[in-house]
């Protein structure tokens, strides 16, 4: 705030100057010639440090606490320095220009003391003004510091819910693009198996070329769907994504494996699971998501070879879902090539839903088992 431009402390200097004005008028009478003088020179010195105060409270109050001790015309500037002392700076600073002013008009009272009444109350009075003149302004810079401190509070406050907005998205986001690669990851898988029996089995049959061929476009065409989702779901105004299509879940795997089988991929799946239907929505999604990552790594490391899925468990005890794949030969390739983190991803899914996941080679054979929590 500019001090010389505050309509409420300009108006403060005016009043100073006017109860001036009507005390060295009251004094006329009363005072000497020389006094008279010195009663209006007052008067003007006294406008002149309430607009000091205005930029220089302390300074100003002080001055004009001076001037108190010699003429009764500068008692307003002195007590309204009091009290914008008293408002903007520290308490102790505030007492002492406080009992300054007490002192000055002590020394007042005694050197010109007032004929309508006697010194004793005059003090008394005096001191009783000064004393709610400090109070008043002690309240008035601790309510404007309890202002300002709520205002700062509530704009962190603001900073931080937005803050954790923006992280809560990126997260979601992050989380929805993840689930997404995953999708993409296997439907592209899909794509090269049938690709590669193009490439291999060039005796086939037209119906049976064909065939493939349909099931390869359209697998391009679902992957390319899919990814329009995972460029959507990255990008920064894109504000929501109720657009994207509910992500699969336990019910869903028996068309995962039925695809798989499609492709020329053997799948067995036992499920072993009590009410599958009151199993939670975070953790079937999972489950389909392990399900899914274990297919596709035995369909890119181990193409042809059979894969045993199991799943085992019920309300009140964890769930198993054990993948068994036997190795590829040693001399073989990936029938795609991999990027080395879907089981990273995997296992911080697993983590984050509450449960476990290992993978290991034991008997010529590729394990993967996750185990998630499931409430009675």
């Amino acid at each position: 705030m500019n001090e010389w431009r505050s309509p409420r402390l300009v108006a403060v200097a005016s009043v100073v100057l006017g109860i001036g004005a009507l005390t060295a008028v009251s004094l006329w009478g009363q005072a000497g010639g020389s006094l008279f003088w010195l009663d209006a020179a007052a008067a003007v010195v006294s406008l002149l440090m309430a607009l000091a105060q205005l930029r220089w409270p302390v300074a100003g109050a002080l001055a004009a606490t001076l001037l108190a001790a010699a003429s009764p015309v500068g008692t307003p500037a002195a007590t309204m320095g009091a009290l914008q002392v008293a408002q903007r700076r520290r308490f102790p600073v505030a007492v002492a220009v406080t009992a300054a002013g007490m002192a000055a008009h002590v020394v007042q009272g005694l050197w010109r003391p007032n004929s309508g009444i006697s010194l004793g109350w005059w003090l008394l009075l005096i001191f009783a003004a000064y004393g709610a003149l400090l109070g008043w302004g002690a309240l008035a810079r601790s309510r404007r510091a309890l202002l300002r401190s709520l205002y700062e509070r509530a704009q962190r406050a603001e900073a931080e819910q937005g803050r954790r907005i923006a992280e809560a998205r990126m997260a979601e986001r992050r989380t929805l693009a993840r689930e997404m690669h995953d999708v993409l990851a296997h439907r592209l898988s899909l794509v090269a198996t049938h690709a590669g029996a193009l490439e291999y089995r060039p005796d086939s049959s037209p119906d049976q070329l064909a065939q493939a061929a349909g099931v390869v476009r359209a697998g391009v065409h679902q992957a390319l769907e899919e990814l329009r989702q995972v460029i959507g779901l990255l990008r920064e105004e894109d504000d929501g994504h109720d657009d994207l299509e509910p992500q699969p879940t336990l019910a869903d795997l028996p068309r995962l494996v039925a695809e798989a089988r499609e492709a020329g991929q053997p799948v067995r799946l036992r499920e072993e699971v009590t009410d599958a239907a009151a199993l939670p929505a975070a953790a079937a999604r999972t489950v389909y998501r392990v399900a899914q990552e274990g297919l596709t790594n035995a369909r890119k490391h181990a193409p042809g070879r059979p894969v045993e899925v199991l799943l085992h468990g019920g309300p009140g005890a964890r769930l198993l879902i054990d993948i068994r794949n036997p190795l590829a030969a040693a001399e073989s390739a990936p029938a795609v090539p991999g990027g080395g983190l879907g089981l990273v991803g995997l296992t911080e899914r697993v983590r984050l839903a509450g449960g476990q996941l290992d993978h290991q080679i034991t008997d010529r054979q590729f394990r993967l088992q996750a185990w998630l929590p499931w409430p009675a």
